[in-house]
């Protein structure tokens, strides 16, 4: 068998493009793995360097003058004459007079309201069709629903709004309309392998993270072509799922070993009888804006007025000061901690200073309840800065060591580790490696190391 080469014959499959996913890209690429990456569900904001299989197929909506070419802001969602649109920083509404025609998501970050999707109701208030809009402003897809509200069908559209590609969820049957062509895939297994196919890619190894849609393409490709990899992202119950079973067996037509980047899903996998000379445990390269400077900033992010503890933490520790910040106004509640010295607040805070904020404070605090904004707590990872939590107010598993989550009703525990942490820099040092290491944070060497040791492996 040929030696694995992943630097110059992969290419990478993701299911659905989530922070996990992009994590793995960037830390592909961070040690020369520049292969093809392509994504089957496409939410029409894939970045730049991964390609949308189903948009391959609708043509270049970036050279169309034909729609904005930017993403479309919540009020240009076309509607009849006399329909209303209104909306907040958490989504939009369309309104004929008094009855509710539709609603309004918008893609991260949400204050900024562009818009992802728009469900439409029919007169009993249930969603019958879904608008899909991308990053260019295009309405690229939409989604059909019966009476009931389950999915009937899907169509994708192109830039001039004609009818590319139709996928019917009740035969699971995909219809392309590749120019005076029409092609009938029975699965979505057996149209992927048609994108690979045109696109040269079927003879490539392929590195996965979903044992769905990519571990069945990879079960499909010639033997002899490819040896395929898992990277494990989920969370593992009480069995071992039954298509990695197949892996670990040696049954899997050219997968044979799989990277787990979650510490408990590891763990759990060797408890249940996985052999660990088929699971490698595999972190990130993080992509760290900035060092931690060991100083006494501290930021809070809220759209809440309820911050657990908020006048007691900055009231015991004088010697600390907190930034709180909001992207709206806020509450008179929320402003009377605005009264301590140590206080700065931030209402409708501007993104420019929430970046110098970010940049400026060591500490974060995610302990207001309710949503999380502007993805603090990652943001505040990337940053460097030193996370701690109340288990109530949690936001974000990954980036919060275990050791650092208090419960609520024990505040005056979290206000000593503060006034520790703040007093011994060496120590803040430590609290920053436990943090790292729960997030599975990996040294572009050491990342490297377990890569090539793997290709040793085949």
């Amino acid at each position: 068998m040929e030696e694995l080469d992943l630097k110059n014959n992969a290419m990478i499959l993701f299911d659905s493009y989530l922070e996990d996913g992009r994590k793995l890209l960037e830390s592909l690429r961070k040690i020369g793995v520049d292969c093809p990456a392509a994504a089957i569900d496409d939410d029409g904001f894939l970045p730049d360097g991964v390609e949308s299989v189903y948009g391959s197929f609708l043509g270049e909506y970036e050279k169309s003058e034909e729609i904005p070419g930017r993403p479309r802001y919540f009020n240009e969602v076309k509607v009849p004459d006399y329909w209303e649109i209104s909306g907040n920083n958490s989504s939009g509404q369309i309104h004929d007079l008094y009855r509710l025609r539709g609603k309004i998501f918008y893609t991260e970050p949400a204050h900024k309201r562009l818009v992802k999707v728009v469900d439409w109701y029919d007169e009993r208030g249930t969603v019958r069709s879904c608008d899909h809009y991308n990053k260019y402003g295009a309405l690229y897809a939409r989604t059909i629903f019966n009476a009931r509200g389950q999915k009937v069908n899907k169509s994708y559209f192109d830039a001039k709004g004609r009818e590319i590609i139709v996928e019917n969820y009740v035969t699971r049957h995909i219809t392309l309309n590749e120019g005076s062509m029409v092609k009938i895939f029975r699965n979505k297994t057996d149209f992927v392998i048609y994108y690979m196919k045109v696109n040269g890619l079927e003879s490539r190894n392929l590195l996965f993270n979903s044992l769905s849609v990519p571990f069945f393409v990879s079960e499909r490709l010639d033997k002899t072509d490819g040896q395929d990899i898992l990277f494990w992202q989920e969370p593992v119950g009480s069995e071992i799922p039954g298509n990695m079973q197949i892996i670990l067996q040696d049954r899997s037509n050219r997968t044979r070993h799989i990277f787990v980047q979650k510490s408990d899903a590891y763990e759990k996998l060797l408890a249940l009888g996985a052999p660990s000379e088929k699971l490698h445990k595999l972190g990130f390269i993080y992509q760290y804006e900035r060092k931690n400077t060991f100083g006494k900033d501290v930021l809070i992010c809220t759209n809440s007025e309820n911050v657990a503890h908020a006048h007691q933490i900055t009231k015991a520790l004088p010697q600390l000061h907190f930034h709180i910040a909001a992207i709206t106004e806020m509450s008179t509640k929320l402003l009377t901690v605005g009264a301590y010295d140590n206080v700065t607040m931030y209402p409708c805070v501007k993104t420019s200073i929430l970046d110098e904020l970010f940049h400026k404070c060591d500490l974060y605090l995610d302990i207001n309840h309710e949503g999380e904004i502007v993805s603090a707590v990652s943001r505040a990872f990337l940053n460097d800065q030193l996370i701690y939590a109340f288990k109530e107010t949690l936001h974000n598993t990954v980036y919060v060591a275990k050791e650092h989550i208090y419960a609520e009703d024990n505040a005056m525990e979290l206000i000593a580790q503060l006034q520790r942490v703040t007093q011994d820099a060496a120590y803040m040092e430590q609290e920053l490696d436990v943090q790292k290491a729960g997030a599975l944070a990996e040294t572009e060497e050491h990342f490297k190391e377990i890569i090539e040791n793997t290709e040793l492996l085949w």
